[in-house]
């Protein structure tokens, strides 16, 4: 690994968080090199030996050397290349409100997003209106700017914005519509859509219900 250069990514084609790098790489007009870990089939020996800690998706290499861990990635990224259109903003105070937010993104969504699908009865009913809870407090961080930092697509955005594809199938799993509970998000939702870096790191919500449907009976859920 010492012998690469430029930076790589190991990354499994569903995951949110590797596709926040994706995003991020491509704003920052970055060149890279592409590796899917099959996870479905196990680990590579390249993906534990990069990432011997946490073992998981996504890795960032960069001349050899891996940074783990997606908001880190997305942090280094603008330290690495400060020539490149920086995600996060130059104020200090705006820059921790960033972290505050993306941080938020990262502890809340995906874990309640799964226990929309897995669970039953009343662990289902606290993930849903946790769920609410959750888009309702997003949408009240994001108020009427276009973006969460701005005029600009930044930090937040490109945390937040792989799970709008993800909005459709928290819908049917927990029953109430995102446009409904978080209309400022439902909008967000569709202006990052519209962007060239986002459209082409995620895939269709469609996709996405087929893959967890592909979850749900790995883990025996009917």
């Amino acid at each position: 690994m010492a012998g690469e250069k430029g930076l790589v990514l190991l990354n499994f084609w569903v995951s949110p968080f590797g596709q926040r790098c994706l995003i991020a790489l491509a704003e920052k007009g970055l060149p890279y090199e592409y590796v899917e870990e099959n996870l479905m089939a196990g680990k590579s020996d390249r993906l534990l030996r990069s990432n011997p800690i946490h073992k998981k998706i996504p890795v960032l290499l960069h001349d050899g050397r891996p940074v783990n861990e997606s908001l880190i990635i997305l942090n280094y990224l603008d330290d690495a290349f400060p020539d490149t259109p920086s995600l996060l903003p130059s104020d200090p105070y705006e820059r921790s409100q960033a972290r505050f937010w993306a941080d938020y993104v990262d502890k809340k969504v995906y874990d309640c997003g799964t226990r929309l699908w897995k669970l039953k009865g009343e662990p289902h009913a606290q993930a849903r209106a946790e769920m609410v809870e959750i888009l309702k407090n997003l949408d009240g961080a994001l108020g009427d700017k276009s973006f969460f930092g701005g005029d600009a697509f930044g930090f937040v955005d490109a945390a937040f914005a792989p799970f709008t594809s993800w909005f459709h199938s928290y819908e049917k799993y927990g029953e109430f519509s995102v446009a409904e509970v978080a209309p400022k998000i439902a909008a967000w939702a569709k202006r990052c859509g519209e962007r060239e870096s986002v459209a082409k790191s995620l895939y269709s919500p469609d996709k996405i219900y087929e893959f967890i449907g592909v979850l749900k009976k790995m883990h025996g859920v009917e």
